[in-house]
């Protein structure tokens, strides 16, 4: 890997506002972590390319709960939203779905990768705070939980 090569992984993470990055190419392999003092948690990158890049889970979870106890599911990155894995697809959850902590809740589509968004509380979905194919910034709340 090119030293131009590792500053373009860096740009990458300072875009799109990832913690941790890992890219590995035969035997060589690169990993970049920012210090962050968010509750974030960056879900693991699906991608169907060679060379798929990964971001592995931090320990906090992305939501903070709120007075009138919902807990909010948040968008880790900026992206595109898709609630269903393509068009055709049913939606990954509905409201008044019960989900448990890993819970594929949708997907976040960021230069050209497709971040799943995961439940981190097991509880109902409440509300659906993005429609399909719309533009989401880091940070913004994306569904509304109720704990059990």
């Amino acid at each position: 890997m090119t030293t131009e090569e590792i500053r373009e992984l860096i740009q990458l993470v300072s875009d799109t506002g990832i913690t941790e990055l890992e890219v590995q190419r035969g035997e060589n392999r690169v990993r970049i972590s920012v210090a962050t003092t968010t509750n974030v948690v960056v879900p693991q990158a699906v991608a169907h390319m060679p060379g798929a890049v990964s971001a592995p889970k931090a320990d906090s979870p992305p939501s903070v709960k709120t007075p009138d106890s919902l807990v909010y599911a948040k968008s880790p990155i900026v992206g595109t939203f898709y609630g269903s894995a393509s068009p055709e697809s049913e939606p990954f959850v509905k409201i008044g779905e019960h989900v448990t902590p890993g819970k594929v809740l949708c997907i976040i589509e960021s230069m050209k990768l497709m971040n799943e968004i995961e439940a981190d509380v097991a509880g109902i979905v409440e509300s659906k705070l993005v429609q399909n194919g719309q533009a989401v910034e880091y940070g913004e709340s994306l569904f509304g939980i109720r704990p059990l």
